[in-house]
């Protein structure tokens, strides 16, 4: 068992990390707040807190794990005042860098020894939460090396070639297990869900996901991409914007029986008055319009009100559930917007997306992979070598020289011995013993000139300066280099 206690670090109860020898390494919050300040500095002892109304010494107690291997365990600590109070404490024990530790995690009892009802579900969650923080960091670093991979293979594959639709699904499955990962991550945290949103241009995400449906095997479709060339800044989250484009264009691909073109526009609107598009009610303001048409067989005048109502489907319904207009009216809406469907049998169907928007146009972001290519020096900092290895592989393959460490100190390191500068600094912010946010306040004082971006699964950006260089985790190649290419050239 390895530790990370970064997952225990915000826990409401007291969390001790505890070396063989006795000494306390680490203490969360709850626990400076429960024994104060005995635990303040390095030296602090666990014996310094244990109370000598215990069977045993702290000493013989970590000698012996057997005492503590049926999970809970009654014991007494000294807290804040001297008063001695009885908790119920978790101990495990594992090991870090080769060396033995023991987790305290400590849970008030009641009067007569046993935890409280109220305490005995919370805590039960509390573990329910610690286990999904941890399967939602594995889980999305698996992830970002799968989309990493298998994005940089899908960028230099021909479009023609046999194999590209069977990646494009491998890499549209990992995306929808990405969204899962996230929303486990979101559950962990045991808030409301907040995103990540950005503010960019809607053409480049648009171009993105055309791209991916242009295979092979559907040769009769005609695409026509017609995107405004100063298209006004919209805020959103990337991933799920995507979502709701790709589920139109799939509806537009069943639609379509044999040949037939697909046609995606964009337009900025500026409404002086409040407007109504079908059921799209839209204040007065600036919007993006994303509208995706078909030349498929069309819906009927009666079909087109319950479009939008959740398990309604027109299609066989062993194989549909119902949930993509549905879903795609709920990620639009919660982005402040509204969608508008018009059709009639036989004809074009047009779906329009509207988001609000900024009168400011933000420069297109070229698709065209040449333009990520760079000769600049980056470190790539993370503690899962999967990770090193795919932002290795994918930022020289593109001309970048890559360094690599897995641990914050090692990165330290590399940047003492480097001769040549280090342009770039690419960093996981969860890792253990020096966390990403440590690495990036020293680097700051050693090197004041190297860009930095940030990268994680589960922390979210702080502040706006963050955001700015925050790369959420699982990222394909193409984010990456673009996040790369913007950081370096800003």
């Amino acid at each position: 068992m390895k530790f990370d206690f970064f997952l225990l670090e915000n826990a409401s109860w007291p969390v001790l990390l505890v070396e063989e020898a006795g000494k306390i390494r680490r203490a969360n919050p709850a626990a400076h707040t429960l024994f104060g300040n005995i635990l303040e500095g390095e030296g602090a002892l666990l014996s310094a807190i244990w109370s000598a109304e215990n069977k045993v010494s702290a000493e013989l107690f970590l000698a012996h794990p057997e005492n503590f291997a049926s999970g809970m365990t009654s014991l007494k600590f000294s807290v804040k005042g001297g008063a001695a109070a009885s908790f119920c404490a978790y101990v495990t024990h594992g090991t870090h860098d080769e060396q033995k530790f023991f987790t305290f995690q400590l849970h008030k009892e009641s009067g007569g020894g046993a935890i409280e009802t109220q305490s005995a579900h919370k805590q039960k969650l509390d573990c329910a939460l610690q286990l999904a923080r941890s399967v939602a960091l594995d889980f999305n670093n698996a992830l970002t090396s799968i989309l990493g991979h298998s994005s940089l293979v899908l960028s230099r594959m021909d479009i023609k070639h046999p194999l590209r639709s069977s990646l494009v699904e491998i890499e549209k499955s990992a995306s929808k297990a990405a969204e899962i990962a996230n929303d486990l991550a979101a559950f962990s945290r045991n808030e409301k869900d907040i995103r990540v949103q950005i503010a960019g241009n809607l053409n480049a995400i648009l171009q993105r996901t055309v791209e991916a449906f242009q295979t092979t095997d559907r040769g009769h479709i005609t695409w026509s991409l017609q995107l405004e060339r100063k298209l006004f800044s919209a805020v959103f989250d990337e991933a799920k914007i995507q979502q709701a484009f790709i589920k139109v264009i799939e509806n537009a691909l069943e639609a379509i029986q044999r040949e037939g073109q697909i046609t995606v526009q964009t337009r900025n609107l500026e409404l002086s008055e409040a407007t109504h598009d079908r059921n799209a009610k839209l204040a007065p303001g600036t919007y993006v319009c994303v509208e995706i048409s078909d030349t498929g067989s069309g819906i009927n005048a009666e079909t087109i009100p319950r479009i939008f109502e959740p398990f309604f489907t027109t299609k066989n319904s062993s194989r549909h559930r119902g949930l993509g207009l549905a879903w795609v009216y709920g990620i639009v809406t919660n982005h402040g917007g509204g969608v508008a469907v018009s059709s009639e049998p036989g004809h074009e169907t047009s779906v329009r997306l509207y988001l609000p928007a900024r009168p400011v146009v933000v420069k297109d972001v070229s698709v065209d992979v040449s333009d990520f290519s760079g000769t600049q020096t980056i470190l790539f900092v993370d503690d899962e070598d999967l990770l090193l290895t795919m932002g290795q592989m994918i930022l020289a393959s593109y001309g970048y020289n890559v360094l690599t460490a897995n641990t914050g100190q090692k990165a330290l390191d590399v940047f003492a011995r480097n001769e040549k500068p280090i342009d770039l600094l690419i960093t996981d912010l969860v890792m253990p013993k020096m966390s990403g946010r440590e690495l990036i306040e020293k680097v700051r004082r050693l090197s004041p000139n190297t860009r930095v971006i940030c990268s994680s699964g589960y922390v979210r950006a702080n502040n706006a300066e963050e955001r700015d260089s925050y790369l959420q985790k699982p990222f394909t190649s193409q984010e990456l280099l673009r996040k790369v290419k913007q950081t370096l050239t800003h």
